[in-house]
Parts: structure tokens; sequence; C-alpha cells
């Protein structure tokens, strides 16, 4: 017991840290720009792939190991799958080309410049923690992933389950209708 109290936590990033940060910083910014610039769906749904798979190695880097995996599982794994699901079966052309008119551009700029300026002001009116917390030193943190997965499949298994199912329904209903409309189409 007195052996495990003396052992000191290895930080597992160490002095590759910021290196790594503004790695998982430029692929995100890089992909987030290529969803805003490609006019091909397929390559966006690839690009949305990057950026939550770069915001998962943040949540990985915070040792919230169970935002990141649930990042990774529901956005990157479930969400994503539906969505390149969702295009491949309903569009006749699921490589099209989107086009955007300038003013759709002037507005989309404009609103990602304004959000810019709030993130900007809410940066630099807080205040940053110090002491302890500033340090990630609050401990005890490793426990909560195993208490979480304890209730999901015990107390809150009847809902994961009706929503994985509801999930389920929704993509057999979506196949069902884009077959049923590719025959009338066809026939």
């Amino acid at each position: 017991m007195l052996l495990l109290a003396d052992q000191t936590v290895v930080e597992p990033f160490g002095a590759v840290k910021p290196l790594l940060f503004y790695a998982l910083a430029a692929v995100i910014v890089l992909s987030a720009w290529g969803i805003v610039l490609s006019q091909n769906i397929v390559r966006m749904a690839v690009y949305l792939l990057l950026t939550l798979a770069g915001v998962a190695g943040f949540y990985f880097m915070l040792h919230a190991e169970f935002l990141a995996a649930v990042q990774l599982i529901v956005y990157a794994g479930g969400t994503l799958i539906l969505i390149v699901f969702g295009v491949m079966l309903t569009s006749k052309n699921p490589f099209m080309q989107l086009k955007t008119a300038l003013w759709e551009r002037f507005v989309g700029v404009l609103i990602g410049l304004v959000i810019f300026g709030l993130l900007l002001f809410g940066l630099v009116h807080t205040a940053l923690p110090t002491g302890a917390a500033a340090t990630g030193e609050s401990g005890g943190g490793h426990y909560q992933v195993a208490a979480i997965g304890r209730a999901l499949l015990s107390d809150y298994l009847v809902p994961f389950e009706v929503a994985a199912v509801l999930l389920l329904v929704v993509m057999i209903g979506a196949a069902f209708m884009a077959r049923r409309s590719a025959k009338q189409g066809n026939g």
C-alpha cells in the first residue's frame, strides 16, 4: 500500500504537450475550413471526421477520457455514419457538387465573424484559474468513467437501448423510403 502511495503520476504527454496541442488545433482548423470550402458532400464528411477526431484528441489531453470516447463513438462513429448513409441512400449522385450564391457566402462569413468576436470577447473577459486548479491537480477524477459505465448499464439501460433501437428504426425507414422512391422513379 505504501508503495502505491509513493508513486508519482506520470504525465502521458510530457514535453510534447504544446506541440500536440498545436498539431490538433491545426488539424481542427484546417479540416473545419475544408468543410466550409468544399463543394463535395463526401469530402465534407471526411473533413468533419477529422474535426471530430481532433476535438476528441483535446478531450484526451484534458484527461476527459469519457468525453473523448463519447466524441468518437457517438459523433465520429454514429452521427457521421448516419450522415453518409443518408446522403448515399437519398441522393441520386452522392458526389454531387454544391453551389452557393454570393449572398449566402457573405451571410456565412458575417455570422462566423460575429461568433468569433463573441468567443474572443468571452476569452478576454474570463478569469483564469490559479493554484491547483490551474495545473489540473484536482485529483480523483479517473474513477468517474467506471461510475458512468455502471450507471449506463444498470439504471439507464432501458433508455440507452430505446435510443439505439430508435436510431435503427430511423435508418431502416430512410433506406425503405429511398428504395421506394427510386423504384417509383424508374417504373
